[in-house]
C-alpha cells in the first residue's frame, strides 16, 4: 500500500481493520465498481449509481428501494460496512462500493485490479459550508460544536477528517488525466445544472450504458427525477429515522440533506472567508483546469 496522506486522520482500530481486510476482500471482487466519492455529493451520486446498475431489476420505479431505502443504505461504505464485516455480500448483488478515502491510501487491489473509480467534486467554497453544517447536525448536543469561523482555520490549515480537502481532490483528478478509462471525474456544479450528460457519462463510463431504446423510453428521465435531490429530501426514509440506528454514532437521516443549492456559502462566508479559500485553491490548483470549476476563484488574486 502506498505511502498514507500526512493529514488522513482516522480512528486507529478503523484504521487497522482497514488496513487488514480490505486487500482481502478487494481481491476477491476485482470487478466490482468502486465508487469514490468527497462528502459532498455523496448521497446523490450513490443514489444515481444504484439507481443506474440495478434498472433492470427494478424496472417498476414506483415500488423501488431508493423510496423506502435510503442511498447510504443500498451502496456500503468500504471503511465502515466491509471492514467491520457487515453487508459484505451485497457487493455481490450490487458491485457498488463507497469510500472516502484518500487516493494514495486505496489498497493497491483497487488500483490496479480494474476497478472503476468515480470522484465528484464541489467547489471548495461550499464543500466547506456543507461539510461543517454536516458536522454540527452530527455532533451531539452535550458536546463542543465547532463555529464557522473555527472550522475555516482548521480547514484552511489542511485539517480535515480524509485530509486536506485540495489535496484530496487533485489527486483523483490527476489520476483520472492520467488513466481516464479508469477514473471518472465529475463536478458536482455541472451536474445540478445539467444532469442528463453526466449521468449518461457516469452509466457508460461504468459499464451500464442507456441504450437508445431506453432513452426514447424515457428510463434516464425516470432515473433522474427519482435520484434528484429534491425528490429523495422529501421522501419520509429520508426525513426520518436513523442511519446505522446500532451504531455508537447513529446519523439522523435528514442530515444527509440539506440544500444542494449552488453557491450557498454567499449566505455564511464574508468576502474575507471566501477569499481566503479561494487563495488557497488558486494556489492549489494553479496551472490545472480546475480553476474553471470554482467560482470567483480564478477572478481575483494575480
Amino acid at each position: 500500500m502506498e505511502k498514507k496522506n500526512k493529514a488522513f486522520r482516522k480512528p486507529i482500530k478503523v484504521l487497522r481493520s482497514f488496513c487488514q481486510r480490505s486487500l482481502e476482500i478487494m481481491v476477491g471482487h476485482l470487478s466490482l465498481i468502486a465508487i469514490y466519492i468527497k462528502a459532498v455529493g455523496t448521497t446523490w451520486l450513490k443514489a444515481l449509481a444504484f439507481a443506474i446498475v440495478t434498472r433492470k431489476k427494478y424496472s417498476d420505479l414506483s415500488s423501488h428501494p431508493l423510496l423506502s431505502t435510503m442511498p447510504h443504505e443500498c451502496v456500503p461504505f468500504l471503511e465502515v460496512d466491509i471492514v467491520n464485516k457487515k453487508r459484505t455480500n451485497q457487493t455481490a448483488e450490487v458491485p457498488l462500493l463507497a469510500t472516502h478515502i484518500p487516493y494514495n491510501s486505496l489498497p493497491k487491489s483497487i488500483i490496479t485490479g480494474g476497478c472503476k473509480i468515480v470522484y465528484i467534486f464541489r467547489d471548495p467554497k461550499d464543500a466547506f459550508v456543507s461539510l461543517w453544517h454536516f458536522a454540527s447536525k452530527v455532533t451531539p448536543e452535550d458536546a463542543t460544536h465547532t463555529s464557522l469561523e473555527e472550522a475555516l482555520e482548521l480547514f484552511c490549515k489542511g485539517v480535515s477528517y480524509y485530509g486536506p480537502y485540495w489535496d484530496h481532490v487533485l489527486s483523483f483528478w490527476k489520476a483520472g488525466k492520467e488513466a481516464p478509462q479508469r477514473v471518472l471525474f465529475l463536478v458536482y456544479e455541472e451536474m445540478r445544472k445539467d444532469p442528463l450528460p453526466s449521468v449518461k457519462n457516469l452509466a457508460d463510463f461504468i459499464g451500464h450504458p442507456f441504450s437508445a431504446e431506453e432513452e426514447s423510453e424515457g428510463v434516464l428521465q425516470k432515473i433522474l427525477d427519482l435520484c434528484s435531490f429534491e425528490n429523495l429530501s422529501n421522501l419520509d426514509v429520508n426525513k426520518k429515522g436513523k442511519h446505522r440506528p446500532e451504531s455508537a454514532v447513529a446519523i439522523e437521516n435528514s442530515a444527509y440533506f440539506r440544500k444542494g443549492k449552488i453557491g450557498d456559502w454567499r449566505s455564511h462566508l464574508t468576502p474575507e472567508m471566501a477569499e481566503r479559500l479561494d487563495q488557497i485553491t488558486r494556489e492549489k490548483f494553479g496551472g490545472t483546469d480546475m480553476l474553471s470549476y470554482v467560482s470567483d476563484a480564478n477572478t481575483h488574486g494575480n
